[in-house]
């Protein structure tokens, strides 16, 4: 049987601050798990489908100079 939460958290306040970091550091990267794996094969699909979209021409291609020039138009202080 699982202990009580109260217990267990009485116990990780019992801890050094730096023993309480390194738990809190552990519990974080273990709720992380498998997210980086989720990513990369959303943006496999996202690559995918740009690509699809550039080579049907489907896809706006604007020149990255042309992008830049715009840029510093709109942010450049006056």
């Amino acid at each position: 049987m699982a202990r009580p939460l109260k217990d267990i958290e009485q116990e990780l306040l019992a801890l050094s601050r730096k023993e309480r970091a390194d738990i809190v550091l552990r519990v974080i990267r273990s709720l992380d798990e498998g997210v980086e794996e989720d990513v990369d094969a959303y943006w496999k699909e996202e690559l995918v489908r740009r690509s699809q979209e550039i080579e049907s021409g489907k896809a706006k291609l604007i020149p990255a100079e042309e992008v830049f020039e715009k840029a510093r138009k709109r942010f450049s202080k006056p």
